[in-house]
């Protein structure tokens, strides 16, 4: 395996030296190729993500299939103007000059995926480099063998392997490729994983896109529309099982409304996930845990929490074995319970109140940047407060996890929960080297009038430029 991944990327280097120079038209045949096998192979992918994960096929075309085609319907759409030299303004001091931004391609690529949207995080970074022109290796995520084995059939049907590639393994295999000199690294996974990648990619000054995690909170205060925020809360908490990385981690509500909120929590539950009554561990709806050491990992900080006094709202029925484990939420937990230190990562939603803002922003401040805030209110004092104060690498009002797949915006974290950004205009730059060009005429010039020697006249222009350019 050593050898292949050497190999691999031994011809990627030559060919990316290549993509430098090429039409942009290629790059468009290569996306459209990506898009048909997508639409070709619908039925592939959803069995793939059930047999992983048991994920519902309308929630695998939501979040695994329509968030990568639209991805590349933007990048389609938008690629001859995103690689369109940027021309700038020279100024007065530039005078005579033009001046643009040329986006290059970084070059070899990386792009190492996780396994709760498999599918979705390796193919919406790939658009992102393919529309740059790179070539890239993928690393999909072992824990989930079945989607694996598919995006590595999908990538011998549709691209030349001195283009993209896959290989396929767990950490021996992520080690050695984290050995190598990419021009750049897109990771998505833990925020502890996150640190071995960037010290690795350190070592070889490769630069980093990084997806990472941490708790992001959710804040209700008592002006919230509490029926409308239950619902929205509980559809992106518990989608997926809970196992993403922008799904409410924990909350914080006014004590006047947290009854209510409660109430209306278990009623949306069983409306969005056992809408039946069959039971959520008969859903169609309910996804599963990845594993049986997540789903070991989920009931030990549900049982410590409960040891340590928290009150069991709803749910808390599990099965390491069956991989499952009920929408739980859980009230008035202990500050030192260990669902408040690590990512929840799955269907556990710890609750408690909060007596006034600064409170809240105290707690968020004190803790890692989260990947996303979220607030229900309907005081914009209250949310322009929060927006202010506190740092996240998103925030979202009056609704959860939508933010990820706005097409126009930027997606991405801040220190502890992510570097860099991706999706569209922002993924295409971040596999891009922004590069200067400045073409100067030839002769006299308005830098010349600075050259040594220096006297009494070049002085005073320099002090005017300094005061008023």
């Amino acid at each position: 395996m050593i050898t292949t991944i050497q190999s691999t990327f031994e011809a990627q280097k030559i060919k990316s030296l290549e993509l430098r120079y090429e039409s942009i038209q290629n790059r468009i045949e290569r996306l459209k190729a990506l898009k048909s096998w997508i639409l070709d192979n619908k039925d592939r992918i959803r069995k793939a993500l059930y047999q992983d994960l048991k994920k519902p096929e309308t929630d695998t075309d939501i979040s695994e299939i329509f968030t990568v085609t639209s991805e590349l319907n933007k990048a389609l759409k938008y690629i001859k103007q995103w690689t369109r030299p940027e021309y700038v303004s020279p100024g007065l001091t530039y005078l005579g000059t033009s001046a643009y931004i040329h986006y290059e391609p970084k070059g070899t690529t990386l792009i190492i995926a996780p396994w709760n949207f498999p599918f979705n995080l390796v193919c919406v970074p790939l658009v992102s480099a393919i529309a740059a022109g790179n070539t890239a290796i993928l690393k999909p995520s072992e824990l989930t063998p079945a989607t694996s084995a598919l995006i590595t059939q999908m990538v011998k049907e549709v691209f030349n392997p001195s283009i993209v590639a896959v290989i396929e393994g767990a950490v021996e295999e992520t080690t050695e490729l984290l050995k190598l000199p990419f021009d750049h690294i897109f990771f998505t996974g833990s925020t502890n994983v996150g640190k071995i990648v960037m010290a690795a990619a350190a070592k070889n000054l490769s630069s980093v896109t990084l997806e990472l995690g941490g708790k992001s909170p959710v804040i209700i205060d008592k002006s919230a529309n509490i029926k409308d925020a239950a619902k929205k809360i509980v559809w992106g908490k518990f989608v997926n099982n809970g196992q993403t990385c922008i799904a409410p981690d924990y909350l914080f509500i006014d004590s006047e409304v947290k009854d209510k909120f409660v109430s209306e929590v278990k009623n949306q539950t069983r409306k969005l996930f056992d809408s039946d009554s069959s039971g959520f561990e008969n859903s169609d709806s309910y996804s599963r845990m990845v594993n049986k050491k997540h789903s070991k990992r989920l009931s030990t900080l549900l049982q410590d929490a409960l040891d340590q006094g928290a009150v069991l709202e709803m749910g808390g029925e599990n099965s390491s074995d069956q991989k499952y484990m009920e929408p739980t939420l859980l009230s008035n937990v202990p500050s030192d319970a260990t669902i408040w230190k690590e990512e929840i990562f799955g269907p556990l939603l710890p609750l408690n109140i909060y007596e006034s803002a600064k409170d809240i922003i105290d707690h968020i401040n004190s803790q890692p940047k989260p990947l996303a805030l979220y607030v229900f209110t309907k005081d914009r004092k209250f949310a322009n407060e929060l927006q202010q104060k506190t740092s996240s690498g998103s925030m979202c009002i009056n609704d959860v996890v939508i933010q990820y797949s706005h097409p126009n915006l930027p997606f991405g974290g801040v220190n502890e929960s992510g570097i860099g950004k991706s999706h569209g205009y922002y993924g295409f730059q971040d596999f891009s080297n922004a590069k200067s060009v400045i073409k100067q005429r030839i002769g006299l010039t308005n830098t010349s009038a600075f050259y040594p020697p220096f006297g009494e006249f070049k002085r005073k222009i320099v002090d005017f430029m300094i005061k008023y350019f």
